[in-house]
């Protein structure tokens, strides 16, 4: 029997061993999921404290329940390690490890080029191995197929290579990895073919393409879209503020249009593991061949520029009160990048602490979801933790500023805290007289000044 059909009987019957590389935001659910479909799962990463943690049936992962992880420890289907040799034992690889750039905006292709290699020293024929991190067109073809060639495996033939975009979104209660479709390219047809087999076990939809750098591309099109869109919405708050008008008004009354028209909201910038990251990846790719990204590039500039105007709109609402920057105490209500996650990847409130402390205001922050905020992740060299505002007195704040309109907040206790408060997300249902919005019409100084007095 031919490698191929003894790799597609052994997923078939559930007898594959499947190895997940890299046990975070996408590598745990995804392990979670060949796990509950039957599979043995063997969990990779360099974090002993993760692997000890997993075994110990707990999870670090807020949309992964502890309970679902215990069950699948104490059945013997879920293990983790740090022993990279044991990959040699696994029929099925999944590389979900993370994908930054560097501080050029370059793609840091360090943790895929360790996981090829750690996967190379033990690749065996009878595997598929299938990179999941976002990267650039042409990553899998150029980076895994040489190195499992190094080693005498012929690809399509011996060992199965093919790339599957993952598409997380944390805390989305709708759609999860199991009933997200997912998108599948081999490098061969047959290990589209191989690859295609071992998702569809535990996975609702697979939708196989011609490629890996088609598979590549469709997730650098998909957050790209939506990072080209925020971009535009972000600009066109930046006009509704000096024309006057409301821009979530505006945006509200074009998406009553039921064809043509896909809402997107502005704010204080991107956050998250793919947006502000995946469409630089892709420009960059573009140079490579000559070709200049412009909308991707411009939209970059844009929405990397909106953490610098909510601290202008911080500055002109205390100077409503005649307070300056410096010395003023101002809070973020929210740090995380997304309401109700404990996420705080490329959080634009990172890069508003450090704006703000530079500026000379003394900052501190209230999120629900991330109860301590080292100093190294928001360069400020000051460690910092949540703030109650329900405990908090009135006007304890000369600003708060609402970065993400978490569910839990009582946006009642936001406006009691502060003197002023700048909303970037349009949280607060029935604004006082003391709430500047981003993008909308701003309140009399003397409307402002009158709450205070």
């Amino acid at each position: 029997m031919l490698t191929k059909d003894l790799l597609l009987d052994k997923i078939e019957k559930r007898t594959a061993r499947v190895g997940i590389i890299g046990l975070g935001y996408v590598g745990l659910p995804l392990a979670v999921e060949f796990a509950r479909a039957g599979f043995r799962v063997l969990g990779y990463d360099v974090s002993e404290r993760v692997t000890k943690l997993l075994n110990d049936g707990q999870s670090h992962i807020a949309d992964v329940p502890a309970s679902t992880v215990a069950a699948l420890v104490k059945e013997g289907k879920l293990e983790s390690t740090i022993d990279a040799a044991r990959l040699g034992d696994m029929d099925a690889i999944s590389i979900a490890v993370p994908t930054p750039l560097s501080k050029t905006r370059d793609p840091d292709m360090a943790y895929v080029l360790s996981a090829t290699e750690t996967v190379a020293r033990s690749a065996r024929p009878g595997q598929v191995i299938i990179l999941e991190s976002t990267t650039y067109p042409g990553t899998t073809r150029e980076m895994l197929q040489p190195a499992m060639e190094a080693r005498g495996l012929v690809v399509g033939r011996d060992v199965f290579l093919a790339f599957s975009p993952e598409r997380v979104d944390p805390g989305n209660e709708k759609w999860n990895t199991h009933n997200t479709p997912k998108v599948v390219g081999g490098i061969t047809a047959e290990c589209t073919e191989v690859a295609v087999a071992l998702y569809s076990a535990c996975i609702e939809q697979v939708i196989a393409v011609s490629s890996p750098e088609a598979a590549e591309l469709t997730k650098l099109l998909e957050n790209t879209f939506r990072a080209v869109n925020i971009g535009m919405v972000n600009e066109l708050a930046l006009m509704c503020d000096r024309l006057g008008i409301d821009v979530w008004e505006v945006v509200r009354a074009a998406a009553t249009k039921p064809f043509g028209f896909m809402p997107f909201y502005p704010g204080p910038g991107l956050g998250g593991h793919c947006i502000p990251i995946d469409p630089f990846y892709l420009s960059w790719k573009a140079r490579q061949a000559g070709f200049e990204a412009r909308f991707i590039e411009l939209a970059g500039t844009v929405n990397g520029a909106m953490p610098h105007y909510v601290v202008t709109l911080v500055a002109d609402a205390l100077n409503t009160l005649r307070l300056p920057l410096n010395g003023s105490k101002v809070l973020l209500a929210g740090v995380s990048y997304k309401r109700n996650v404990d996420d705080i990847r490329e959080s634009p409130a990172l890069d508003l602490l450090a704006l703000l402390g530079t500026r000379g205001a003394t900052v501190s922050y209230s999120d629900p979801h991330v109860p301590k905020l080292s100093g190294r992740l928001w360069q400020g060299g000051v460690d910092l933790e949540h703030v109650d505002l329900a405990s908090v007195g009135p006007d304890a704040y000369d600003c708060i500023v609402v970065v993400t309109d978490h569910s839990a907040f009582n946006y009642d206790d936001v406006q009691r805290a502060a003197k002023v408060v700048v909303d970037t997300r349009n949280a607060i249902a029935s604004p006082g007289p003391n709430v500047i919005r981003l993008g909308a019409p701003r309140p009399a100084m003397a409307d402002v000044a009158g709450v205070i007095a």
